[in-house]
């Protein structure tokens, strides 16, 4: 089982940025996509941007396109999430997961928009790092 620390959290004003650091340790060859989700208080645990461990594709959610950045360090086994132009919305625990390989899933797009989905979705998770965006 792949397991993740989450790093670079922390408060920020809006407009600031901040970069995102998620440590894996095991095997990512394992896995077929690793992304950052986020969940604010009172609301579901959402996709922020996932990439492929194989290709390196990538998906955004639309509320981050053009923000944020999402990148993977194979040597280091590290995931990372670069996010400028912070807004108070993006306020949550940051997440790190990671998604098996799945018979007919061909992209990272599936484990992005539902992580929580049993047939699909994110199989390990991180303990999650706080964002707060306030002035």
């Amino acid at each position: 089982q792949l397991q993740f620390v989450e790093s670079g959290g922390g408060l920020v004003q809006p407009g600031g940025s901040l970069r995102l650091s998620c440590a894996a340790s095991g095997f990512t060859s394992d896995y077929y996509g690793i992304g950052w989700f986020r969940q604010a208080p009172g609301k579901e645990r959402e996709g922020v941007s996932c990439i492929s461990v194989r290709d390196e594709s990538t998906y955004y959610a639309q509320s981050v396109k053009g923000r944020f950045t999402i990148s993977i360090d194979h040597a280091k086994n590290t995931v990372y999430l670069q996010m400028n132009s912070l807004k108070p919305a993006a306020t949550a625990v940051y997440y790190c997961g990671a998604s098996r390989p799945r018979h007919g899933i061909t992209t990272v797009m599936p484990m992005c928009v539902n992580p929580m989905a049993a047939g699909y979705g994110v199989d390990s998770w991180g303990k999650g790092t706080l964002v707060t965006v306030s002035s």
